[in-house]
């Protein structure tokens, strides 16, 4: 037992310094995000988290190898090795709790509704609420929601697969609207620009990108900012569950670029506005 015992700490031992003394780590992210991440016309990743990324890398003393990742598979390729760390602007849900462990979150940004200017559904207002949080849904908040069914009842709200996003059709509009899936948010966008979606829900900052897009000049946002409850605790990095030397590495850098205000700086650079956690 005691043989068995010292192994058991050997090899821990070994792990933390093979992490402690790595040249770089490896970074998933889907690069089809923006302003979060995303490959631009070059074919070079940018955006918040590619800045925060690559500042986090370098506090830790390692680079950042940034692996590119369809958004579906994102977390099986963690899960299989490809890379170390998802930074993809992923929300901490329960439901991912239960295959990955999360960093604190470092940035959040509500979700919101968005449609076409002259559709008839913009800058609805319901039970007179600009911000639903759903972790504290009582009567008001309940109204909110069925006041916004009845309004979009019959329509199409076309919203990017395995999100926050799609959970929240299915939990709290199932059976007033359809939704229909897509791979990554540039492709449902370009079907509400051209009219084949009645509204998207996204995150309010990726709304923004594209409304700043020759795309998105004829698109407006709708109804509240949605928080809390399937949209979960802001974002974090994922971290596969054994690799708790990772998760403590990140979570002191992120504490530490919180602190000094890096975050800040980062989110305001990339979304007009502070969304750090």
């Amino acid at each position: 037992m005691k043989n068995i015992l010292v192994s058991l700490i050997t090899l821990s031992l070994i792990s933390l310094t093979t992490i402690a003394n790595a040249k770089s780590i490896r970074i998933g992210t889907e690069g089809a995000y923006p302003p979060w991440n995303n490959l631009n016309s070059a074919g070079d990743l940018e955006g918040a988290e590619i800045d925060f990324g690559n500042e986090a890398c370098k506090r830790m003393g390692v680079e950042c190898e940034w692996v590119t990742q369809d958004w579906d598979g994102i977390i099986p390729a963690l899960l299989n090795g490809k890379y170390d760390i998802i930074i993809a602007g992923m929300s901490i849900t329960e439901e991912r709790k239960q295959k990955v462990n999360f960093t604190n979150g470092y940035m959040t940004d509500g979700a919101r509704f968005a449609v076409l200017k002259d559709s008839g559904l913009a800058d609805l207002s319901v039970a007179g609420m600009s911000k639903v949080n759903l972790n504290n849904a009582g009567g008001k908040q309940q109204a909110a929601i069925g006041q916004l069914n009845a309004a979009m009842s019959g329509k199409t709200v076309c919203v990017q697969s395995s999100t926050i996003h799609q959970n929240f059709i299915e939990k709290h509009m199932a059976g007033a609207v359809t939704m229909k899936l897509y791979q990554t948010v540039d492709d449902h966008n370009l079907d509400l620009a051209t009219g084949r979606c009645d509204a998207i829900l996204a995150d309010v900052g990726s709304i923004i990108d594209f409304m700043d897009s020759d795309g998105g000049v004829d698109v407006a946002f709708t109804g509240p900012t949605f928080s809390g409850g399937v949209f979960g605790d802001g974002v974090g990095g994922a971290i596969r569950k054994e690799d708790t030397d990772i998760l403590d590495m990140w979570n002191s850098v992120i504490a530490e670029m919180s602190a000094d205000g890096t975050t800040a700086e980062i989110t305001k650079k990339w979304f007009g506005r502070d969304i750090s956690m």
